[in-house]
């Protein structure tokens, strides 16, 4: 499941839905949504008709009066209410900040002015998603970009509705997937130019780290800042949201069904491969990072190799490439092994177990080939990893010290092998 929603003038509408919870409860599809300004919809076009069709009958938007007078708002309909809640009083221009400036220290120390500022507006805010939640009916709130003030009020819910840090972390990273249509619309609304700060349209996980850790250092913890800030009561709005918002999680899944991956499905392998990099870097593991896969790569593994795709009734739920030989991690080898490669599952709607069973998949299609085994390397500073592969069959069978992976920069590997019935 792919969080953007599709729409040719939106870059940044996501679904929270399906969200774990601590208790193991997740979060409803389809109840609330987040997004970047919805003065970009036109009535009479696809985009509004595929905005009508979720059903949203309450729409906040984050931005100040002015911004949604100068830049628009979303057109008036009779399905919906509309709210104009500024939670920001004071504004500060992003694109033309300092080369240099740190967003981690920086845009943690505004969102702490918001959060003290905003006080009256983001109770406000809660009492609706509450409301909402609670007729069952969809929400969403924006701001202009989805990321800062709408990343900020995701943030307040997702804890209340007790889903863990790092999956609201993970969750504020994902506009990373929309940066650079964020920063493409810009430098169309101002000339051609870029922003002055690289970190314009950037979402780094430090910047939701920082501001947790602010907000707990203030007050001891989001509930603690609800009383004391905002003046409700936490007890009472954690058990309505989660109430509301949470569903148990299923017990039952669609089964797997695969497909051999063809060239017109690039954009949707570098999205789930984006994704898991970003899942990885909101806890902690520095493995992958977004934007080193392009579109090239999965279609010139496609040409000398197989990419699979698995999906669990229409949604995706993971993919893996399969190379047939494998000269940087394993050196010259005789053809008598298939190597795996980027094994994915989408991040929380993946059916448990979906990793194994494209193991499973890859190694039948070596068998077919009259292979005897399935190779893989992993970092060798990933020792969770190797356990997982490890508790699958596969056995370590060796080291390599210096692989090249096209990024410049050598890195040590463990090698995995498994002999094939």
């Amino acid at each position: 499941m792919d969080r953007h929603i599709s729409f040719d003038g939106l870059h940044n509408f996501r679904d929270l839905g399906g969200y774990r919870t601590a208790d193991g409860r997740r979060i409803r599809p389809g109840l609330l949504y987040r997004a970047d300004s919805l003065g970009k919809l036109r009535a009479a076009t696809p985009d509004w008709d595929r905005f009508l069709s979720l059903g949203i009958r309450t729409v906040i938007d984050l931005r100040h009066p002015w911004e949604a007078e100068a830049r628009g708002r979303v057109p008036s309909h009779p399905s919906f209410t509309y709210h104009n809640l500024s939670i920001e009083h004071r504004p500060y221009d992003q694109a033309a900040l300092p080369p240099d400036t740190d967003p981690g220290p920086y845009l943690a120390e505004r969102y702490m002015e918001v959060a003290e500022d905003g006080v009256t507006e983001i109770r406000r805010a809660l009492e609706l998603v509450t409301r909402s939640a609670g007729s069952a009916t969809p929400l969403v709130f924006h701001c202009a970009s989805g990321k800062d003030r709408t990343g900020q009020l995701a943030a307040l819910i997702l804890t209340l509705a007790g889903v863990p840090e790092p999956t609201v972390v993970e969750d504020f990273t994902l506009t990373e997937l929309a940066t650079p249509a964020l920063l493409a619309g810009w430098r169309e609304r101002n000339d051609g130019r870029a922003p002055a700060w690289p970190g314009f349209g950037r979402a780094p996980a430090s910047v939701m780290r920082l501001f947790l850790a602010s907000l707990a250092a203030r007050y001891g913890s989001t509930e603690e800042y609800v009383t004391q800030a905002l003046g409700l009561d936490p007890n009472a709005l954690r058990e309505s949201l989660r109430t509301s918002l949470l569903e148990p999680r299923p017990t039952t899944w669609p089964p797997l069904t695969y497909r051999r991956a063809t060239p017109s499905d690039a954009r949707t392998l570098v999205r789930l491969r984006d994704s898991a990099a970003l899942w990885q870097l909101a806890r902690g593991i520095d493995q992958w990072k977004p934007g080193e896969k392009d579109e090239t790569h999965f279609r010139t593994r496609m040409r000398k190799g197989e990419v699979w795709l698995a999906h669990a009734g229409s949604h995706l739920a993971g993919a893996c490439e399969l190379w047939w030989d494998d000269p940087a991690a394993w050196g010259p080898r005789p053809a008598d092994a298939g190597y795996l490669h980027r094994l994915m599952t989408t991040p929380h709607t993946a059916p448990p177990g979906t990793g194994r069973h494209l193991l499973a998949h890859a190694e039948s299609r070596i068998t077919a080939t009259g292979r005897p085994y399935a190779r893989l390397d992993c970092l060798a500073s990933n020792p969770r990893l190797r356990a997982y592969y490890e508790s699958a069959g596969y056995q370590v069978v060796g080291e390599q010290p210096a692989k090249e992976g096209g990024s410049g920069s050598p890195y040590a590997v463990t090698l995995l092998q498994k002999r094939l019935r």
